[in-house]
């Protein structure tokens, strides 16, 4: 491990308090000069550190940026994690390093995407600062390829719960995989798979996960202000590694829950689609419809307008006029 994060840890280890140079070098076993240099990076890398002559360097209690051992102090789930300041896409990063091998529960986080991938081949808006972007890598034995519907609402509940228990705000969620806070979409999942050629079955999976956390430094794009929303209005202490855990931790235990029909009912009950007139939007159509149900295995059921019904297993919805 490197010294800089050797003192980063040290810092969420201890923050909020003022720790002399000296303490900090003895207890590193480093010498003063090496915890100037660290402290000179961290600070290069966003990390507010504060320095007062005679009491030493801090690290606010309120500082919010994702680390991974940020995310490791309310981690329950036996996860191997990297953290980045900037990718291109998590989800492309994690999907190189499974076609090289890389193991189950390999998590890939970026604190800013340059080409961050959503549904249909849209983009992933994913500025600096303002989220938390994680993809996650799976190797489910003997699943179907149409089977991995099911780790899409899996997430999508994990991300739902996790969403509540930081904020304590309400988050439902829009089929298939969108996650809502006060009308507004706050976080947004994408699963890609693997196929093996040989039986058709499933090789690996990356699961991608964005959340919008706060409002970006001069407010959403144009054609996202009446559609994206943050689950935060104002900056709170370590919330992107609360959430981030807290999301990690829920996806697990709903993944290696032997009873799947209990992660599918909470779906059902958090649906806020339900009951709506939408559009169920495909690569090749739209076409308006009522939401009669979610079956069993997290799929729509709909009436169109000329009455007749369809069991919707791919695809999206929009609940705009």
């Amino acid at each position: 491990m490197s010294t800089r994060d050797e003192l980063l840890g040290f810092f969420e280890e201890n923050k909020g308090e003022y720790l002399s140079g000296e303490d900090i070098a003895a207890r590193l076993d480093i010498s003063r000069t090496a915890v100037w240099k660290a402290v000179n990076t961290l600070r290069s890398d966003g990390y507010p550190i504060e320095a007062v002559k005679t009491r030493g360097y801090c690290l606010p209690a309120d500082t919010d940026i994702v680390s991974s051992r940020g995310i490791k102090k309310y981690l329950k789930a036996d996860l191997d994690i990297e953290v980045y300041d900037e990718v291109v896409s998590t989800n492309n990063v994690l999907k190189e390093r499974a076609s090289k091998g890389a193991g189950e529960g390999l998590v890939i986080i970026a604190n800013s995407q340059t080409g961050g991938k959503g549904r249909l081949g849209r983009t992933f808006f994913s500025p600096l600062d303002s989220g938390v972007y994680i993809s996650i890598l799976l190797r489910p034995a003997d699943m179907e390829p149409q089977k991995a519907l099911r780790i899409t609402t899996m997430a999508a509940v994990a991300a739902s719960d996790a969403v509540e228990e930081v904020s304590g705000k309400t988050a439902p969620i829009k089929w298939v995989n969108d996650i809502f806070v006060d009308g507004l979409k706050v976080a947004g999942i994408l699963t890609e798979a693997s196929v093996s050629m040989e039986n058709g079955s499933l090789e690996y999976a990356v699961l991608g996960i964005g959340f919008n956390v706060y409002e970006p430094e001069g407010g959403f794009p144009d054609e996202l202000k009446m559609i994206a929303g943050a689950i935060f209005d104002r900056h709170e202490p370590d919330a992107k590694n609360r959430l981030t855990a807290a999301f990690l931790n829920n996806f697990v235990k709903i993944m290696n829950d032997k009873d799947q029909s209990l992660y599918a009912k909470r779906y059902k009950e958090k649906s806020m689609v339900i009951g709506r007139n939408v559009n169920v939007i495909t690569p090749v159509s739209s076409r308006r419809a009522k939401v009669l149900d979610i079956t069993d295995d997290c799929a729509l059921k709909v009436e169109y307008e000329d009455k007749t019904t369809d069991i919707i297993s791919t695809g999206e919805v929009s609940i705009r006029p």
